[in-house]
């Protein structure tokens, strides 16, 4: 199993239009250089993909154009470049990228696994 860390500070957690308790979350690890989104099913992760944070503003700017085009109310550009340049201007560290960051579904109960059926 990788490394378990503690829930970093700057996160937040996205519901799937699909329903069905599935989350997106996103979280940025300052000390690793990292966001990590994380795609959930319940208290499950099923997959995660790290960004080296100096990415970050590439992909803000990627969805200030989606909800530019959308026609749907956000932050504004400069909240968003602000967010972007805290990020990227943060101290970036050598060390390895998060293995693992732990279950953060905030239950304090032990995930069991699912049995499978063949």
């Amino acid at each position: 199993m990788g490394e378990v860390l503690p829930i970093p500070t700057v996160g937040d957690v996205f519901r799937d239009v699909r329903g069905d308790d599935r989350t997106m979350r996103v979280s940025y690890h300052q000390d690793r250089g990292v966001v990590v989104v994380s795609l959930w099913a319940g208290a499950a992760c099923r997959g995660s993909f790290r960004l080296a944070a100096n990415d970050a503003g590439r992909l803000v700017a990627l969805f200030s154009d989606i909800v530019s085009s959308a026609g749907v109310t956000g932050p504004n550009d400069t909240e968003i470049q602000a967010v972007a340049d805290t990020i990227a201007a943060a101290p970036q560290r050598s060390a390895p990228s998060p293995d693992q960051t732990g279950d953060v579904s905030m239950s304090a109960l032990p995930t069991l696994p699912i049995p499978r059926v063949a």
